[in-house]
Order: structure tokens, then C-alpha cells, then sequence
């Protein structure tokens, strides 16, 4: 598979076949059906990173696209999103009409305060389990925003033109970062609960491979990154990632106090922790009690 990495726009451009920026740092870029295969040509199949960011809008009817280890599950109006340096890979893609593509490296929005939310929109920044998909009278109102953006980018060069594109950009952000969060909600309602899929893996690692346990291996095995993982988790339980991990061993343990004579430092070991003296400290934490005192105080005592 061929790799294609874009140091600047003008690169990125010229690869697709499409007009050089109207500046440097920033484009935006309406692909109509008659353009779509020249795009197709250059990245299908392929691995493609650039030194900027992309926000795009693409109506996918066939092909896989994957981002970092994960498939994008994608339809009609669906939103991308590809920070500085990550990887997208392309498998046999095709669009059905059109597409739409925002470019912008991080040193057009140095000093905007865009900058710093840049960072927070957990949608740019890991291997996302799902794109975000739009209803149709959402797609729509995007789209508005997208011609707003290609108006003033092309018709217009005075004092304002950078703050109002950052200013709409902005607002295609905060939409996105809505949408984002829906998905979840939405997940949560119509499939299985990710705490329980957590939670299992985490009993699975404990009876095979507890030297391997963190959040990472977790996601990995769910096919999830660290952050997306934590996200979803956060919705269905108020709890990140490592909380529910610690969590859920905690309660692993109390059942090994209570129905072993295994000694505490043993426990810790079998449930994935290098330090006993940092099971301990979490478990009084959490508990409010030593492991020893726990035991002590709960455990049934035997009839002699």
C-alpha cells in the first residue's frame, strides 16, 4: 500500500488536482463528481498523512477508510476529522456526488483562541471508532456554513476575512463536538453497554494474562483508542477509563480477601499490580480501609 504524506497544502492540492490555496496556511475545497476520480486515483488504497488539519464531508457509498487501527462507520453525510500527522488509510473508496474539505495548519490559528479548543476536541485527537454522522437538515446546515467559509475565503481579502473564517470555523467545531456527543448517547441507548465489554476483558486479563492488564490493552482489544474508550465510559458511568479499571479491581479483590487466605501481596500480583504497596494505598482510598482491616472486619468467622 502507498504512502503519501503533504507537508504543506499547495502539496496536498496538487495530488488531487484541484486550484492552489488562495493562501498558504488555510483552503477549502468543493470536489464535484467530475473531480472525484482524480481524488480516488491518487488515494485509494493508500496511507495519507499531512503536517494540518482536515475537516471534510464526504458522502461514502462503497470502500473501508480506516483511522489508525480502527474502520470508520460511515454514511451519507458524514464529517471527518485528521489532525497533524495521522495517519488516514483508504481502501477501495468511492463517493457518490461529492465532497467537501477544510485544510488549515496550526499556524493559522496561532494566538486564536480556536488554538486551545483544538486541543479539547477529542474528535481530532486519537483513532475514532466511528465518524460523525449528520441528518439530512444537519448536513445542510454544515454545508451553509462551508459555502460561508468558501465565500469568504475566495471573494474576499481585507482585515476581517481571517477572523470571520475562524469565527465560522469555530462554529463547524462546536457543532461537531454536539454531534460527537450524541453519538455516544446514542450508543448507549442502542447497544451494549461499554462498562460491560470494559469490565469483561478486565475479568479475561485476570484469568490469562494479568501482567498485561492497563486501559490500553483493554482498548486495543475493543478496538477503541485510550481516549475514545475513556469518553464513552465517562458517559455511561461518570467514571474515566482507569477509574472503572480500578474500580472494578477493587471489587476483584474484596471477593479474593473474603474467599481466600491468599496474602494481600499475592492478591495484587494476580490482579495486575507491580506494586502491592500501590494496591494498598488505592484500596484504602477507595474502601476507606487497609485490605488487612477489610478482611479482618468482614470476613465470616469460622465456628470452631
Amino acid at each position: 500500500m502507498k504512502k503519501f504524506h503533504y507537508s504543506n497544502i499547495k502539496e496536498y492540492n496538487d495530488a488531487l488536482g484541484i486550484s492552489p490555496p488562495g493562501h498558504p496556511l488555510f483552503d477549502i475545497s468543493h470536489i464535484s463528481s467530475d473531480e472525484i476520480s482524480q481524488e480516488l486515483s491518487c488515494h485509494s488504497d493508500a496511507i495519507i498523512s499531512n503536517d494540518f488539519y482536515t475537516i471534510s464531508i464526504k458522502n461514502i457509498k462503497a470502500g473501508a477508510i480506516h483511522y489508525g487501527r480502527t474502520q470508520y462507520d460511515y454514511s451519507n453525510g458524514t464529517m471527518i476529522f485528521t489532525a497533524p500527522r495521522q495517519e488516514l488509510r483508504t481502501m477501495g473508496v468511492k463517493i457518490k456526488s461529492s465532497a467537501r474539505c477544510i485544510v488549515f495548519h496550526e499556524d493559522y490559528v496561532l494566538g486564536h483562541s480556536i488554538k486551545q479548543r483544538l486541543d479539547q476536541y477529542h474528535f481530532f485527537n486519537y483513532s475514532v471508532n466511528e465518524a460523525l454522522h449528520l441528518a439530512p437538515n444537519e448536513a445542510k446546515h454544515i454545508s451553509a456554513i462551508f459555502d460561508a467559509i468558501e465565500n469568504e475565503h475566495l471573494n474576499a481579502n481585507d482585515d476581517f476575512t481571517k477572523e470571520l473564517i475562524l469565527s465560522q470555523l469555530d462554529t463547524i467545531l462546536r457543532y461537531a463536538d454536539r454531534f460527537y456527543h450524541r453519538q455516544f448517547e446514542q450508543r448507549k441507548r442502542h447497544h451494549q453497554p461499554t462498562v460491560q465489554q470494559f469490565e469483561q476483558w478486565i475479568d479475561k486479563l485476570v484469568q490469562s494474562n494479568p501482567d498485561t492488564l492497563s486501559v490500553e490493552t483493554i482498548a486495543y482489544r475493543m478496538r477503541m483508542s485510550k481516549r475514545y474508550l475513556s469518553d464513552v465510559l465517562k458517559v455511561e458511568t461518570g467514571f474515566t477509563a482507569k477509574e472503572c479499571l480500578h474500580l472494578r479491581l477493587i471489587n476483584l479483590s474484596k471477593e479474593r480477601l473474603l474467599s481466600t487466605d491468599q496474602a494481600v501481596a499475592s492478591i495484587a500480583y494476580a490482579l495486575g499490580f507491580q506494586y502491592p504497596q500501590y494496591f494498598a494505598r488505592l484500596f484504602k482510598k477507595k474502601v476507606g480501609m487497609t485490605p488487612t482491616q477489610f478482611r479482618q472486619q468482614h470476613r465470616p468467622i469460622t465456628p470452631e
